[in-house]
């Protein structure tokens, strides 16, 4: 497959502004991120303004990040073709990459947000390194077997909402807002719990990982006769069976929540994967102003998935402007509204940076200190 792929951009580009969709609703909560949990799908059907919050909270919750997880795979699976064509050893030097960026996403999470999931694309992205290469077999093994294990996870998380021994959230773990330092020490200190669900999703990022490696060896990205069959089946599959499954979950409500997340949104995620990228072959070659928008949003990924935590920290918190005290109440008036102006924010500044320099700040960053290590000096000349 030679040359840059056009929809892979574009796909990274709709899970990054897809997953602020998703995270958006922890920050405009004036509760904050416990806040939202608790209240998490509870009232659906209350009044309208509930309910049209909720079917809201369903089109995100999950789904750009199962699509984010797919995509890590892809790039893994392009680096590891790149490396055979060289002639490289592998995974060798990409388990530095891992390494960088699994300090990248703990200083994300100390730093700025504690529902990173960098850390544990690290973590996953080791594994799946090595299963890569090896046959088919081999990967269906271990997607069968990370896929039953997700299954049960998902099984008992639904059995202990069902019976009432837990809830989604808990009040006891409430994240300062007022002072940016002491967000800083709740995520230390309650580093067990914040992370708890990243855990326990590492089979499902496993699983999503291979998929995403397989998809793209299978051709389907390619604008061709296979790779539209592929799309095709993606969309009937995850859209045509895994939206009616969503909505029933969402309706069913919060006790579903784990069968919502983590087995009915990444049905969709599959949807989405093959549903843009069917758009994106179809379109004409020039990008317009959204889709360009949208592309220089993916190329700076990494960029735009920090900066994105970090403006609507600012904007919603308490040690920034705290808009969501204010106005979070508005329920999804506000937060589609403060997901509009970020979303612009990332769109225009990503088109302007991606005009001036051939990667993102943070990309430029990352790929220096990849680098770093591999530069050898040249042999002294007796």
């Amino acid at each position: 497959m030679g040359g840059r792929i056009t929809a892979l951009d574009v796909l990274r580009g709709v899970a990054i502004l897809g997953t602020l969709g998703s995270n958006i609703w922890i920050f405009t909560h004036p509760q904050g991120a416990m806040g939202f949990l608790l209240d998490f799908g509870s009232d659906f059907g209350a009044d309208v303004g509930d309910t049209v919050d909720s079917l809201l909270q369903m089109l995100t919750n999950g789904k750009f990040l199962g699509l984010l997880s797919i995509m890590f795979g892809i790039g893994l699976a392009i680096q590891h073709d790149s490396a055979v064509r060289r002639g490289q050893r592998w995974p060798g030097w990409y388990l530095w990459r891992s390494a960088l960026l699994l300090f990248e996403g703990l200083l994300h999470y100390v730093l700025i947000f504690e529902f990173d999931v960098l850390m544990f694309y690290a973590i996953v992205s080791v594994l799946v390194a090595f299963l890569v290469g090896c046959g088919s077999r081999v990967q269906s093994g271990w997607m069968i077997a990370m896929g039953a294990v997700n299954l049960a996870v998902v099984g008992l998380i639904t059995v202990a909402l069902l019976t009432g021994g837990s809830t989604v959230g808990d009040p006891a773990l409430a994240l300062a807002t007022d002072s940016w330092w002491s967000g800083v020490q709740d995520r230390i200190e309650y580093f067990g719990a914040f992370r708890a669900e990243g855990f326990l999703v590492l089979p499902l990022s496993t699983v999503l990982f291979l998929a995403g490696a397989r998809l793209y060896k299978a051709g389907a990205l390619e604008d061709s006769d296979r790779g539209a069959r592929i799309q095709r089946r993606l969309v009937v599959w995850g859209l045509g069976v895994g939206v009616p499954l969503n909505v029933l979950t969402t309706v069913a409500g919060p006790d579903w929540f784990a069968v919502d997340r983590y087995l009915c949104a990444p049905l969709v995620a599959f949807g989405l994967l093959g549903g843009i990228t069917a758009l994106v072959n179809r379109m004409r070659p020039e990008p317009g102003l959204v889709r360009g928008g949208v592309t220089a949003v993916g190329r700076s990924a990494l960029s735009c998935y920090i900066a994105q935590n970090v403006i609507a920290s600012v904007l919603c918190y308490q040690w920034g402007l705290g808009l969501a005290q204010r106005f979070g109440h508005l329920g999804a008036v506000f937060a589609v509204g403060t997901w509009l102006v970020i979303s612009a924010l990332l769109v225009l500044g990503a088109s302007w940076w991606m005009r001036r320099f051939p990667r993102g700040p943070v990309e430029t960053l990352w790929d220096k200190a990849y680098r770093a290590p591999q530069r050898r000096r040249p042999a002294a000349v007796l």
